[in-house]
């Protein structure tokens, strides 16, 4: 049983998400998406870079992982930052974050396959509760009243935001990136990997920026610069460097569904920064989301004494 630090550094990854999405919403109308993701990516390999070489980590990639590392940085880094960027500047935070934080039920697929953990019934109702505290969350009322009572399609197509799609391929490159860290790091460490890919998968988003707009023309602000130093330094450095360790040490399916929270810490910071308030819906999604946790992460204890 994790202890209470610990559990607080494994939920620590996914509140820095949840409000490093709401620092670059605003940046992506004046940077673009491939700017603001390179720019999210490849500081934040240097600076874990310089914090693993001053720890003595060592910081080296052991040439029998090279071949994982690059598809991982493919996947995880330029294609799912990419594709995230590209989403949230089509999307809101609404029915996209639903689409992004679908991934714990992908993750927990691939994981049962690949590494055969498992998952008893408690850990797939958990699964199922968690997209439907999501859904409940993020998506608009105005939506759900649709789906729910079958209206006619034109009706639901005006509610569709077009970033949708982007988010949907986002998700799945984030859970390809969440089982392929163990594969790159079987003989290196989880943080140098995470580094690495950060640093080399930025690379490609900014020569991309470079080819389409002339950077003389970005016009940001000291505080826009300071929510992409808040994006990348923390939103990334931080949130990747433990995400990754603990996606190489831990249960996935149980470690991959606390990703059900990064919308619940997005809100909560809405309601604290910005006087956001919850509707009746949206508390009804957080409890939701509280209660899928605790399934998905207690499934063996909460199942097993039923057999005994």
């Amino acid at each position: 049983m994790p202890s209470l630090r610990l559990w607080l550094l494994m939920l620590l990854p996914f509140a820095l998400w949840g409000t490093a999405m709401t620092a670059m919403a605003p940046l992506l109308a004046t940077g673009g998406p491939w700017l603001v993701s390179g720019l999210r990516l490849l500081p934040a390999g240097i600076a874990l870079l310089i914090w693993g070489r001053f720890s003595g980590r060592g910081m080296g990639l052991d040439a029998r992982d090279l071949g994982w590392f690059a598809l991982f940085t493919l996947v995880d880094a330029t294609l799912f930052q990419g594709l995230l960027a590209q989403g949230l500047s089509g999307t809101g935070a609404g029915l996209g974050s639903v689409l992004i934080d679908c991934q714990p039920m992908l993750v927990a697929l691939l994981a049962r396959a690949l590494f055969a953990e498992s998952i008893n019934p408690v850990g797939w109702l958990g699964l199922a509760i968690g997209l439907a505290g999501i859904v409940c969350i993020g998506v608009p009322a105005e939506l759900l009243g649709h789906w729910w009572l079958l209206a006619d399609p034109p009706a639901v197509q005006k509610l569709l935001q077009p970033g949708e799609g982007w988010m949907l391929l986002a998700a799945l490159a984030m859970a390809g990136g969440t089982v392929l860290i163990r594969f790159a790091s079987r003989h290196s460490d989880p943080v140098s990997v995470t580094a690495w890919h950060m640093l080399l998968g930025g690379i490609p988003l900014l020569l991309v920026f470079g080819l389409q707009q002339d950077a003389a023309d970005l016009a940001w602000s000291l505080g826009d610069w300071g929510r992409m130093g808040y994006a990348s330094f923390l939103g990334s450095a931080l949130a990747y460097g433990l995400f990754f360790w603990f996606a190489n040490q831990r249960d996935l399916t149980s470690f991959s569904s606390l990703g059900f929270l990064t919308p619940v810490f997005a809100l909560a910071t809405g309601g604290w920064l910005l006087g956001e308030r919850l509707d009746l819906l949206q508390w009804i999604g957080v409890g939701l989301v509280l209660l899928s946790v605790i399934c998905v992460s207690q499934r063996q204890k909460i199942w097993e004494p039923a057999h005994e």
